[in-house]
């Protein structure tokens, strides 16, 4: 049985504060920074608090929940008495007897549009947004009305919280195709403008063509198709097409009316737009925005960048400090140099974990991901939840009735293995329906390096729901503290360290002392490989990380073979903290490190502590050969372009033979995803980028250092003995007399 969850019900608050707050109605609509969530709710009252991807709202309590005889949500049809009437003009002549028995129903709309809705789905209250019951209730789509997903319900929650939070700049929305965000988000637009007075709203695109698409195509619709009570006085054509305005039409100020003394009846207009513009790095620039929607972020081709322009529109949003409106991004992402790269960026940076002093994210915006199997046309029930697995007890309807008798994720299996053989193919796929982040921003094959069907394999197989590979997250200590004493791992969330596998007790700590140097006890088992930084902080905050990789070889001890079992990328506060971290796991594993010597720092402060036998020297070089440096403190340059030969190629040997799929149903054993992905975009030209791949060859080329030998001339002295010779043919030696 497959399952998933996009979101956690959490209790961050006592339940006795709660309560209180409650009883006084003491919420406000906004950002809580004593309690550090967004609460949604209007009325002062809260219930359900949600962890949306480490974002935490708290939703209003359940009141007024509306039950279709259905037990599902439906799409109430307007009062045909109301449907007639087109235009506030039309309402305004309205007998007012006839006004009086509709207020209350306009009136409900207008509170469910502000406060959001409760509706009972399958015997569960279930609270959807204002924007969202819009959405539903009042927005015309390519199909009609729109159907409830509860994908869409997380959505628009989180969107709705963006928006109360006055932190946040808007949402990036990683989706899959035909997800419905073009029409939600030209949903969200007609909302907001339509009660916003002196506002404006732009369309941004992958181009300018799909830009007046979406606005012509999705936005206008929805516009024209609204009631009277919720349609502003419009301005311009019916059916524009490069701008939606409403605002005070001056033809109804005529010359004739007003010479004929009749008496004007004064109009008010929002004096709002909505338009859309072409795609480049300075759309909108110098502007006012009250809501920037961005289709198809992730499909901005050179010379456009959508990383330059949010730049740009970003200061549409703010006046100084505070921000006056919100951007609404969303897209699946195109290969990565095809805007890709960007996009992804921009995703990441827009992590609600990683904040600033502000209380922002690197972007300003909150990221946010769905996987396909959430919203996938065609395996959604008429409950609007997914249908994960092939039904089994009874039967699974549509929201149209239509029996669904497969389910997404062997739909989603069935055509991935049909792809298998055309790698590119399939990372479209991946692409356009993914998963997870990893298939999201899958890229092309051709620009690798190495064997981009292995690695991507051994990615999805890491991430396989049914044969998941398990990693621990930790860290290591000396015991008691006592440095230079034993070691110890401690698993940790927090830790710095990932490791799959960790030595039984009787390899743990080994160490072997010759003429009082230490050297490590297991280099028969296996190797480190380290890329290292020298230099704490940098001007700009940022630098590269440190990594370190641990890899074995095939033994006879208690360890797996040709398996890399840590995986270390971070940047610690200071560079000794990295020396030292990276210290502990030489002792515990008791395996050698071969590190780049052009950043020496690490490789002195082994020196200095003692554990020089522990820094191996460069394996292509004798002894005699080695410079005065790497006499003393061991290493290998990365200035040598054998030396970066030798590296690619280890990487590419190890990947052809130990990742990915190696027949008769058995997988490679790399487990760590980082360490996959960066091989998959490794660039030789460009190696500094790529810290996992620096340490993980290093440490191939550790456990493979006879492969680097030189072929060193040995002299050959006679003997004064004769040796015995064997004939090996057969199940018995023979002795050759």
């Amino acid at each position: 049985m497959y399952e998933q969850t996009l979101l956690k019900i959490i209790e961050p608050i006592k339940k006795t504060t709660l309560t209180r707050l409650n009883r006084g109605k003491k919420w406000k609509y906004g950002y809580d920074k004593d309690h550090d969530i967004v609460v949604l709710s209007r009325t002062g009252v809260i219930g359900e608090i949600y962890d949306i991807q480490g974002f935490k709202i708290a939703l209003p309590k359940p009141t007024n929940v509306f039950k279709h005889e259905s037990n599902k949500w439906k799409k109430i049809d307007q009062p045909k008495e109301l449907s007639r009437i087109k235009t506030i003009f039309d309402w305004r002549g309205y007998p007012d007897e006839q006004k009086e028995k509709w207020h209350g129903y306009i009136d409900e709309e207008f509170r469910r549009r502000d406060e959001g809705h409760w509706f009972m789905n399958n015997g569960k209250p279930t609270y959807i947004t204002g924007s969202h019951y819009m959405y539903l209730q009042w927005s015309k789509i390519d199909v009609g009305a729109p159907d409830f997903r509860e994908a869409n319900r997380l959505f628009f929650i989180f969107w709705e919280a963006c928006k109360a939070d006055k932190r946040c700049y808007g949402m990036c929305y990683l989706k899959n195709r035909r997800s419905g965000f073009s029409f939600m988000s030209s949903a969200e637009t007609v909302n907001l403008a339509t009660i916003s007075s002196d506002s404006r709203y732009g369309i941004l695109s992958k181009s300018g063509a799909d830009a007046k698409k979406m606005f012509t195509d999705k936005v206008v619709p929805i516009s024209i198709n609204y009631p009277f009570f919720f349609k502003p006085i419009q301005d311009g054509m019916d059916r524009p097409k490069s701008e939606l305005a409403y605002r005070v039409p001056s033809t109804k100020f005529t010359r004739k009316k007003i010479q004929s003394n009749e008496k004007l009846e004064e109009l008010a207009g929002l004096d709002t737009t909505i338009d859309w513009k072409n795609t480049g790095d300075n759309s909108y620039d110098g502007e006012k925005l009250n809501l920037l929607v961005h289709d198809e972020s992730g499909k901005w081709e050179r010379p456009d960048n959508i990383l330059n322009n949010w730049r740009v529109t970003k200061t549409c949003l703010r006046l100084g400090s505070r921000i006056v409106g919100k951007c609404l991004m969303g897209s699946t992402s195109n290969a990565l140099d095809k805007g890709g790269s960007n996009f992804k960026k921009l995703y990441n940076d827009s992590d609600v974990s990683k904040r600033n002093r502000n209380g922002q994210t690197k972007s300003g915006l909150y990221s946010l991901f769905i996987p396909m199997e959430w919203n996938y046309e065609g395996f959604i029930d008429e409950f609007g939840f997914p249908v994960f697995d092939n039904p089994r007890d009874g039967e699974r309807l549509g929201p149209d009735g239509e029996l669904i008798d497969i389910g997404v994720v062997d739909s989603w299996e069935n055509e991935a293995e049909g792809l298998k053989d055309d790698q590119d193919a399939l990372n479209e796929f991946y692409r356009q329906f993914p998963r997870t982040t990893e298939h999201a921003f899958r890229d092309e094959s051709k620009n690798s390096i190495f064997n981009l069907m292995k690695i991507y394999e051994q990615i999805d197989y890491n991430e396989g729901s049914r044969h998941a590979a398990h990693t621990t997250t930790g860290s290591f200590g000396w015991v008691n503290g006592i440095k230079d004493s034993q070691v110890v791992f401690h698993p940790d969330p927090g830790g710095r360290f990932k490791v799959s596998w960790v030595p039984p007790a009787n390899l743990q700590n080994k160490q072997i002392i010759k003429n009082g140097v230490k050297f490590p006890g297991n280099s028969h088992i296996g190797a480190f490989g380290c890329d290292s930084y020298d230099i704490s902080g940098t001007v700009d905050g940022k630098g590269s990380k440190g990594a370190l990789h641990g890899l074995t070889k095939f033994s006879m001890e208690d360890a797996p073979s040709s398996t890399f079992f840590l995986e270390y990328i971070a940047r610690p506060q200071t560079a000794e903290m990295f020396f030292e971290d990276v210290l502990m796991a030489l002792v515990f594993y008791g395996m050698p490190l071969l590190a780049e010597n052009n950043k020496p720092r690490l490789l002195y402060y082994l020196r200095r502590r003692g554990y020089r036998g522990y820094s191996m020297n460069r394996p292509d070089k004798t002894w005699k050969k080695l410079s005065v440096a790497e006499k003393e403190v061991g290493g290998i340059p990365n200035s040598s372009e054998d030396i970066k030969q030798a590296h690619a190629s280890a990487i590419e040997m190890y990947i052809q033979e130990h990742v990915g799929h190696l027949g008769e149903g058995n997988y490679g054993t790399v487990y760590f995803n980082e360490l996959l992905n960066d091989w998959a975009k490794f660039d030789i030209n460009k190696r500094t980028k790529h810290d996992a791949s620096i340490s993980s060859g290093l440490a191939i080329m550790a456990c493979n250092r006879h492969l680097y030998a030189p072929n060193a001339k040995v002299e050959k002295q006679p003997v004064g003995f004769s040796m015995a010779k064997y004939d090996n043919k057969g199940f018995n030696s023979q002795i050759i007399k």
